[in-house]
């Protein structure tokens, strides 16, 4: 779940802010009718802790018996720790927002600037292996029941409008500085609706006398693939121009201080096809002469590593694909000055000529820039 919502949390930083509007993230329409049956007990809104460990169903009231207003966590000095509050209402809630307080132990005290607060949102999906086929391939969707399912935490919405016989998970992320006291730490988050506050949920944290490394000394390898061509299609900028890596800073980011290790680069054209919606395109020039000899242009490359290198993720490169999806690999063929297409297998010895060249030149390439290992 918590990664699942990670993932959602780096997606959505690529959302454009409409500055005409408050509409900063429109859900799809949820598939499955709202059970009035199931909503007759709630007479009012309710607002309590829940679980980072489930995804709470839009179109029916939180499985909580009894409301918690007040939540204990634990922490290291340096760790990031999340809960989830949700509220469930039988009518619509207009302006829904959740402010949070510093949190205070003594005379120490962890700032509300180090707390981030955000929506579970809801996105589309169907069931799971239903056939026991797995999840690639081609498959009858008519097959497949879809529903609205909570991923996505939405940093960038301020406040939203609640719709009658509904529920919203909210989620708080701390982050706890390195050079925190350790004591137990007590602030509210504050939900408020209609003009009006629904609740001041309590939340403490006991932060322990232990220090977690910064995420660049993790030893965790975790890989996450980025695809900085959805960003260039999203806010229509020029790839890997200033304004395309300024856009991106800030979602590489979020990877880099997750402890991200690896920088994932195309250096072919389209490696898994059409699968994904925005096509991994090759940041590598593939170019055959008319002399029939090759040249191989890493500009592109090379920017796209230093600037993940720089903000901290220097593990290792993986690049793309020697066996694609398809079996098809695209270069600019000067003779003909059109874009060709080599058709080969491996083992084939089109394919291994092909490759050799360029993995022998990208090699050089690699050790120059003090990356091969």
């Amino acid at each position: 779940m918590k990664k699942l919502l990670f993932l959602g949390a780096l997606l959505l930083s690529t959302v454009c802010m409409n500055a005409q509007t408050s509409e900063y993230y429109q859900e799809a329409a949820n598939p499955i009718a709202t059970n009035p049956t199931l909503w007759a007990k709630v007479t009012a809104p309710q607002i309590s802790w829940g679980s980072t460990d489930i995804r709470y169903k839009k179109e029916e009231p939180a499985p909580i018996r009894s409301t918690q207003k007040s939540i204990n966590l634990t922490a290291w000095k340096g760790e990031k720790v999340s809960a989830q509050m949700v509220v469930w209402t039988p009518k619509t809630l207009n302006d829904l927002t959740l402010t949070v307080s510093d949190l205070i132990s003594g005379e120490n005290t962890i700032s509300k600037d180090d707390i981030r607060t955000g929506f579970v949102r809801y996105v589309m999906t169907d069931e799971l292996n239903k056939d026991g086929l797995g999840a690639c391939g081609y498959r009858n969707s008519a097959d497949f029941d879809s529903t609205l399912v909570a991923d996505v935490i939405d940093h960038i919405t301020p406040a939203l409008t609640l719709p009658a016989n509904s529920t919203q998970g909210g989620w708080i992320r701390i982050n706890v500085p390195q050079q925190t006291k350790a004591g137990k730490y007590t602030g509210t988050v504050i939900v408020k609706a209609n003009n009006s506050t629904l609740a001041e949920l309590k939340l403490n944290i006991q932060v322990k006398n232990r220090t977690l490394p910064p995420p660049s000394e993790w030893a965790f390898h975790l890989d996450l693939w980025q695809n900085p061509y959805a960003v260039s299609r999203y806010y229509n900028v020029e790839p890997f121009s200033k304004e395309h890596f300024d856009l991106m800073r800030p979602l590489m980011k979020l990877y880099a201080d997750a402890g991200g290790k690896v920088i994932t680069a195309s250096i072919m054209h389209k490696p898994w096809n059409g699968q994904t919606y925005d096509a991994f395109e090759s940041m590598v020039t593939w170019l055959k002469k008319a002399d029939g000899t090759w040249y191989f242009d890493y500009t592109v490359f090379d920017k796209w590593v230093e600037f993940m290198i720089d903000l901290g993720v220097k593990k290792q490169i993986s690049c793309y694909s020697m066996v694609p999806w398809r079996l098809s690999f695209q270069y600019f063929d000067q003779a003909s000055n059109s874009f060709k297409f080599l058709e080969a297998k491996p083992g084939e010895a089109a394919y291994e000529e092909f490759w050799i060249n360029m993995l022998q030149d990208f090699a050089k390439h690699l050790k120059a820039k003090g990356w091969f290992d």
